[in-house]
């Protein structure tokens, strides 16, 4: 018997470490254990099974996705067979090289499921029978789905899952309410038999079992904390007990930048093949801004204040799995499209939860922008070892005064949570300053003035 190690040939080449040993010409069970995530990674948590014990898995095919404190990743099979056994449920916790599947690579795919329904008298009822049948257990209903079921007094047995692993998604639920709103004659029809009736429990049951629970119901649920969800706390708990952090404020007449964007948008999206949007001209003005108050960008080592000389922009995205920050590196050597087009990509794979922990990683400033959720005004804590953080927020049609004359202009409140160890006032006040000047006058950033 003998080990060997096998990497598949997916892009994230570290994602697989598969140890598995042959006694036979055929191959015998192969043991998938969870792979590196990276040197400070030394646990992570299943975030969910892709496929069920006894489905067949093509090599190469993700079929359970890892959660670390930083990122989550799909991991792909390292050979085609049967999985035979999760090791471990969803939501464990997992060391890194433990066992967490067993493969059979002598398996085959099964096809009996296909003969029934081409033999059946009734094709047409077969599959759904199928399909209704599959998951075997109640579904697994994720968060953003159970809020839409308790709004829309929907039990989640009447919710056909569509996610993998049997999850009962948001989309699940939209699309459940879109139907029985496109089908109100159906409606009608039970409480017309169901009403007359002197009570049905069998009926009652059925129809409002979510209108029981909510009513009178005084349950909890308990979960497990999420990899990511805890790293979060931590950093955040870490950042206000080490740092002294304070918040200043300013705001912003975004006219000029509206004006401009409105007025290149189409000739940008056409040359470039990506939106103007705001955040370029953001993470442009930031730039220069840490230019002129270099210690914004610096951290603290030991007794040491480190300065910077390049600009790794963090990017607060929100996520399947939460906010995350992927970094874009040299933002000072990046025009206004790569800026957009390397956002509009991190989005794509937060999204997917498709992002790696080296996308994370580093940063010597952060930008948060709450205003896309509708935050008029926020304090930001900073992401250690960082020694600040700019918030943006919504855009709002304010009264203010221009030249004697008071206007409405579509103002940003904007804020700059600092580390006061190594920034002073001055300096912070002197930043957002900068970032004001040169959004209300778009020119400076192609004059460099």
């Amino acid at each position: 018997m003998y080990a060997a190690l096998r990497r598949s040939g997916y892009a994230h080449q570290s994602i697989v470490s598969v140890y598995f040993a042959a006694s036979t010409p055929l191959m015998s069970m192969i043991e998938v254990k969870v792979p590196g995530f990276g040197e400070s990674i030394q646990e992570v948590q299943i975030a969910q099974w892709l496929k069920k014990e006894g489905e067949w898995i093509a090599k190469d095919e993700e079929f359970v996705e890892l959660e670390s404190e930083k990122a989550t990743q799909a991991l792909p099979s390292p050979e085609a067979g049967i999985l035979t056994k999760q090791v471990l449920p969803n939501g464990a916790f997992a060391k890194v090289g433990e066992v967490i599947a067993i493969l059979d690579p002598n398996g085959k795919p099964n096809t009996a499921a296909s003969a029934p329904a081409t033999a059946s008298v009734a094709p047409a009822t077969t599959p759904a029978t199928t399909t209704s049948a599959a998951p075997g257990q109640p579904p697994f209903v994720m968060p953003a789905a159970a809020r839409l079921l308790h709004e829309h007094q929907i039990p989640a047995e009447a919710v056909t899952p569509s996610g993998p692993g049997n999850r009962l998604q948001k989309e699940d639920v939209l699309r459940h309410v879109a139907e029985r709103a496109a089908t109100p004659a159906a409606a009608p029809s039970p409480p017309a038999t169901a009403t007359p009736a002197v009570r049905s429990e069998s009926a009652a049951v059925s129809v409002v079992p979510s209108m029981v629970v909510s009513d009178g119901s005084r349950s909890e649920e308990i979960r497990p904390m999420s990899m990511l969800r805890r790293t979060i706390a931590n950093r955040l708990v870490e950042a206000q007990q080490t740092a002294a952090l304070l918040t200043t404020f300013n705001e912003i007449d975004m006219q000029p930048v509206m004006e401009l964007r409105s007025k290149y948008k189409d000739t940008f999206a056409e040359k470039h093949g990506v939106k103007l949007g705001f955040m370029s001209f953001f993470a442009k003005a930031t730039v220069e801004a840490l230019r002129r108050f270099p210690a914004i960008n610096a951290e603290i080592r030991g007794n040491d204040v480190v300065y910077r000389n390049y600009y790794d922009i963090g990017i607060a995205i929100g996520g399947g799995k939460g906010l995350i920050v992927p970094v874009l590196r040299n933002v000072e050597r990046m025009g206004f499209a790569e800026i957009e087009r390397t956002i509009g990509h991190f989005a794509t794979l937060a999204k997917e939860n498709k992002i790696k922990p080296s996308d994370l990683e580093g940063g010597t400033f952060t930008i948060s922008n709450g205003g896309v959720y509708g935050s008029l005004l926020s304090t930001p804590i900073v992401n250690p070892p960082q020694s600040g953080i700019l918030g943006l927020h919504a855009i709002q049609d304010r009264p203010i005064a221009v030249q004697g004359q008071v206007v409405i202009r579509p103002m940003m409140y904007v804020a700059l949570t600092y580390d006061h160890r190594i920034v002073d006032g001055r300096e912070a006040v002197g930043f957002l300053r900068t970032i004001k000047e040169v959004l209300e006058e778009p020119a400076r950033l192609f004059l460099e003035v």
